[in-house]
């Protein structure tokens, strides 16, 4: 009984945030007759009301985003034809990245660093786990292969730490960029307003979602190697 309880509580814990950020963004991605656009037209109409000359809006299969380097608001295929209210909110959001880019919001610029620091960590790391057993042929001593698993592990532990360290910048795309904006050009009735809070909400916890993925990750890496 203990046993499955704690079985419960890992699934929870891990794929919970998940399910509730999909749950959330395909409850209300039910195509809207009485929305005039759909989410990449509404990202465009939103960058030129907020005079943001320099950013594209295109299609991605990587997931909704905002890519600095490339000033780019990128919408998945879904949000970037759909005319769901939560195409319209998703496209907000990316567009409050934009905003954030534009008034050279400090946090923006620090998770643009941590994530390339990230990758490449995770990167590191999947390079260090494939050469533990190499390394511990060779030298026939755990020493080597020892450093190395705590070396990747580690790397694996930072990079759920970026994506935790990030949530405060989509918190504020969201609450304090995309819900303003909604709300000062009167785009949602108020009904659709409660529902784009929740919308919100689920794409700025898509990075505590995959932390705690990549903790998954982790645990699965430690166990594995652990036998």
């Amino acid at each position: 009984m203990h046993i499955i309880l704690l079985v419960l509580v890992v699934i929870l814990l891990f794929f919970g945030p998940q399910l509730w950020v999909k749950w959330v963004l395909n409850k209300h991605a039910t195509e809207r007759k009485d929305f005039p656009g759909n989410g990449a037209e509404f990202a465009r109409h939103l960058l030129k009301q907020l005079k943001i000359t320099d950013v594209s809006v295109e299609q991605t299969d990587r997931g909704d985003h905002y890519d600095p380097p490339s000033r780019a608001v990128r919408l998945s295929p879904d949000n970037f034809r759909g005319r769901s209210l939560t195409a319209i909110t998703v496209a907000a959001h990316e567009v409050g990245h934009a905003l954030q880019h534009a008034q050279q919001y400090p946090p923006l610029r620090y998770r643009e660093r941590l994530v390339v620091i990230a990758n490449a960590i995770q990167q590191f790391g999947n390079v260090l786990f494939i050469g533990i057993p190499i390394m511990a042929a060779i030298t026939r001593a755990p020493t080597g292969g020892i450093l190395m698993l705590i070396a990747a592990l580690a790397s694996f532990g930072a990079a759920a730490l970026v994506h935790l360290i990030t949530l405060p910048v989509e918190l504020d795309a969201s609450f304090n960029r995309a819900l303003p904006i909604l709300k000062a050009g009167r785009y949602l009735n108020e009904q659709d307003q409660l529902a784009a809070r929740h919308i919100l909400r689920a794409a700025a916890f898509t990075y505590v979602a995959a932390s705690l993925a990549s903790l998954l990750n982790l645990w699965r890496w430690a166990r594995l190697l652990r036998r």
